[in-house]
This record gives C-alpha cells, sequence and structure tokens, in this order.
C-alpha cells in the first residue's frame, strides 16, 4: 500500500517538471516535497508498527509455549510424586515359591514334622506357626527337620509347657532336641523372630532388676560360674538380639527363650525357680553361615 501511494507521488512529480507555467513551479514543487515527506514518514511508522507487532506475537507465542511446556512438567510431576524427577515404574515383587513364607525380617521359615522317628511316617511342611500339631493330621511329632529358621517348639499345645530351640537341621529323635530330656512332647511349633545380628542381654540377681548384675554381649556363656557370676538369674533385660538360657552349665536342662524385651520376674520365663547357668544367642543361617548352634 506504501509503495502505491509512493509510486502516485512520483508521477505527480513528472508532471510538475513537464509544467513550464511562470511562477507556479516553486509552490507546487514544495507542496509535492512535503506531501513526500510526510507519506515516507507515515509509511515507516506504520512498517514499525507491523514490524513491532509481529514481535509482539511472536514473543507472546514463546512465552505460551513455555507456560505450556511448564504446565505438562507441573502435572508430570503430579501424576509421578514430588520427587524431583520422573522416576522409573517399579515392577510388582515377585511371588515367593509355593512353601516358603517371608518372616519378620525378610528371612523364609520352613520346617517339616514327620510322625515318627528318623524321618519316617507322615510328614506335613509347615511355614508358620501351629498351635496344635494334631490339626495337621498327626498323633504326634517323632523327628523334624529345619529347612529355614529358626523355629520354637513347645511341650503342650497352644504354645505351653517346656521349650525347644530348634535351628538349623535334623532332629531325628525327640532327645535331639530336648536338653532335660523329661519329656518326649511337642504339640506346638511357631517361628522365632531373629531381630539383630548382634546380641546384648543383662541379668540380675533378684526381680525386678537389682542385685547383681551380669552383661553379656555378643558371646555365649556355657557357665556363669566361671565368669564370676551365681546361678541365681531373677530378671533379665534382652537388649538385642534373642538369647536362651539353660538351666545347667553345658547347655543342658530346660531352655529359656528370651526374645527383645525385659522380664521383671522369672515367672515371664515360664520357669519355677530363678536358675539360669548357660546363655548363648541364638543366631541363624541369615548372619551366619554356620547358621546354627552346634553342642560339643
Amino acid at each position: 500500500m506504501c509503495l502505491s501511494w509512493f509510486s502516485s507521488w512520483r508521477s505527480s512529480l513528472k508532471h510538475l517538471r513537464a509544467y513550464k507555467g511562470p511562477g507556479s513551479l516553486t509552490p507546487q514543487v514544495g507542496l509535492c516535497c512535503v506531501g513526500i515527506t510526510v507519506g515516507i514518514a507515515f509509511c515507516t511508522r506504520r512498517e514499525r508498527s507491523i514490524n513491532l507487532r509481529q514481535r509482539l506475537q511472536a514473543e507472546t507465542r514463546q512465552i505460551l509455549t513455555g507456560n505450556k511446556r511448564r504446565i505438562c512438567n507441573m502435572l508430570t510431576l503430579f501424576h509421578f510424586g514430588f520427587s524431583g524427577a520422573m522416576t522409573e515404574p517399579q515392577s510388582p515383587p515377585e511371588p515367593t515359591a509355593a512353601g516358603e513364607s517371608l518372616g519378620e525380617i525378610g528371612g523364609n521359615y520352613k520346617i517339616t514334622i514327620f510322625e515318627l522317628e528318623n524321618f519316617q511316617g507322615k510328614k506335613r511342611e509347615l511355614t508358620e506357626e501351629t498351635p496344635n500339631v494334631t490339626e495337621e493330621a498327626l498323633e504326634k511329632v517323632g523327628s523334624i527337620q529345619v529347612e529355614s529358621g529358626p523355629w520354637l517348639g513347645f511341650e503342650r499345645q497352644a504354645f505351653c509347657g517346656e521349650q525347644f530351640v530348634l535351628e538349623k537341621g535334623a532332629y531325628p529323635r525327640w532327645d535331639s532336641w530336648s536338653n532335660s530330656h523329661s519329656s518326649d512332647s511337642l504339640m506346638s511349633l511357631r517361628p522365632l523372630l531373629i531381630d539383630s545380628n548382634e546380641h546384648k542381654i543383662h541379668l540380675f540377681e533378684n526381680a525386678g532388676y537389682s542385685g547383681r548384675k551380669m552383661e553379656i554381649v555378643d558371646d555365649d556363656v556355657p557357665s556363669l560360674w566361671a565368669h564370676g557370676f551365681q546361678d541365681r538369674v531373677a530378671s533379665v533385660k534382652a537388649l538385642k538380639g534373642t538369647w536362651v538360657g539353660y538351666e545347667y552349665p553345658g547347655y543342658r536342662g530346660r531352655q529359656y527363650v528370651f526374645e527383645r524385651g525385659e522380664y521383671q520376674h522369672w515367672n515371664e520365663w515360664d520357669a519355677s525357680q530363678p536358675q539360669i547357668q548357660a546363655v548363648r544367642r541364638v543366631r541363624d543361617q541369615q548372619w551366619h553361615q554356620q547358621g546354627c548352634f552346634e553342642a560339643s
């Protein structure tokens, strides 16, 4: 549009140059020059206005594009969580094999009980606590194979009576898991929690954590007498790990399991008297290659 307007002014200027009338050239030429100047200024201003509008439109599109990108990023963060970055999708956990049950700390618990000695007769595989073995179609337990554990057996149903610690290994007869040899009955079982690879226990002479005190850290003590402590233990604090106490030295007699916790009186670990003469750690294959305690 500006170019056509400027062309018309150029043609007018040619006509004025062809005109030879006296005294009339200067005013008209001056008027023409003024018109050309105004037209050029108008065209320049219009072009600047068009360039400015185009620049504003381009910047607006750039801002909108950036905002759109930021909004998409925000929606992505809302979808995947505020983790600072997109997290990779996690695959579902692999199912455990049949017959295996995850324990409290990620280990597996599996035990096989046989009705007869030397792993004969009917058998049942267990992966969880069993308050009554007769519900598993067995009249009694004659032998045991612990594949992963440890486990805790009880003389009577509902986890009562004398206790038997069953660590990884084979038990062909009842006297291989009973240190007191006073009963061949085992009527209930449950997994024994091992919550730490560190062990620490406090033994007290009197109930209520009073009297003489003995501290044992990451060690097995076959005789408290050999360490200058009497056989009377009336209260216990199991600070780390799982322990088992024995009625007599050399890990003999009735067993008393101490899972992490406090025991103010010997009745709390089902003892008839405050007598413990040996203490050891209960360990399993999760932290120890041997996986079980073997009596000498």
